[in-house]
């Protein structure tokens, strides 16, 4: 591979780093403005402004959905100058778009990179997810286990009761019975209304969030965005698609897949070095939210390289003309 086509992880974050910073700005007028598709369309319009910009030959493996139904940053669009690395892009151009309409905590922007054919081209479904932080022995937990089962293994790896467990869970419906399971341990839950890539990512470092685990179903296209950061942060995530209709089985057959009932681990759903971006736009556990100075806008992004295992929190002050 020539150098010029070289996947240059160390140059292209700090380059993915303002894509997703320009992302966050764009939507930053919408925030609890009650518009969740205004504010994403801003968000989508920026990041592939930005994007377009890169020397890369990118496709875009992770987006808003299939062509017919999103006009930009659809899954398959090309992206970039054509002049450069072949990467896969995994992004969600506003992850919560329904708590920035409504001004709630920790809305992203995120953004992730890698060699072209290594992210899992998941369709448009739902996913059974199930992630932990660093330090536990390899599949100390598993998708197999019932919710109760899942916090007794943790709570013994980790040396304490499961009363000391906290899990967050995206609060649904369709997780009652999963929640009542695990109350019933005296495992406390972190429920989220919306943002599960963020919510993966909080397990990561529960030093600071006090999050051990997470679980529950989620779009799963955001679970191989949240493989890519636990990939960078150290952790473990399984998925494994769930099908309601053919409809969706089909989608599944489109991008390749043919055994419906696997269960991918984190280096399955991203098979190589990954570089992962995450600006705040609403204030978060995370990263800051965007603040308003006199001349301008800050943004604090979270950048990741799983190569080196280095982590950097970026504050940049943007100045807006006018």
């Amino acid at each position: 591979m020539s150098a010029k086509t070289e996947f240059n992880d160390h140059m292209l974050s700090l380059a993915l780093a303002r894509v997703s910073e320009h992302a966050a700005i764009a939507c930053a007028g919408m925030i609890g403005r009650g518009d969740e598709k205004a504010a994403d369309q801003m968000a989508v319009n920026a990041m592939r402004e930005q994007l377009n910009m890169l020397d890369i030959n990118g496709v875009v493996v992770i987006g808003e959905g299939e062509r017919d139904e999103a006009p930009m940053l659809f899954i398959g669009e090309e992206v970039g100058t054509g002049n450069g690395p072949g990467v896969d892009i995994a992004l969600d151009p506003l992850e919560g778009t329904t708590i920035t309409a409504k001004a709630m905590p920790n809305a992203l922007t995120v953004i992730s990179m890698a060699p072209r054919g290594t992210m899992l081209h998941a369709p448009d479904v739902y996913m059974d997810k199930l992630a932990v932080g660093p330090g536990y022995p390899k599949d100390v937990v598993s998708l197999d286990m019932s919710p109760r089962e899942r916090v007794e293994a943790l709570a013994s790896a980790k040396g304490c009761a499961a009363s000391e467990i906290t899990v967050c869970v995206l609060e649904r419906p369709r997780h009652q019975d999963m929640i009542n399971e695990i109350r019933e341990t005296g495992a406390a839950i972190y429920l989220i209304g919306d943002g599960d890539v963020a919510g993966v990512m909080h397990c990561a470092e529960a030093d600071l969030t006090g999050i051990d685990m997470y679980m529950g179903s989620g779009g799963a296209p955001e679970g191989v965005l949240a493989a890519g950061a636990l990939k960078c942060l150290g952790g473990q995530i399984w998925g494994r698609l769930l099908f309601r209709n053919d409809d969706e089985k089909g989608r599944a057959a489109k991008a390749g897949i043919t055994d419906l009932n696997r269960i991918y681990s984190r280096d399955e759903l991203v098979t190589d070095d990954v570089i992962f971006a995450a600006t705040g736009v609403t204030q978060g556990s995370l990263v800051a939210g965007l603040k308003h100075r006199d001349g301008g806008i800050e943004t604090e992004t979270l950048l990741l390289r799983s190569k080196t295992g280095e982590r950097r929190r970026l504050s940049c002050f943007h100045p807006i003309a006018g």
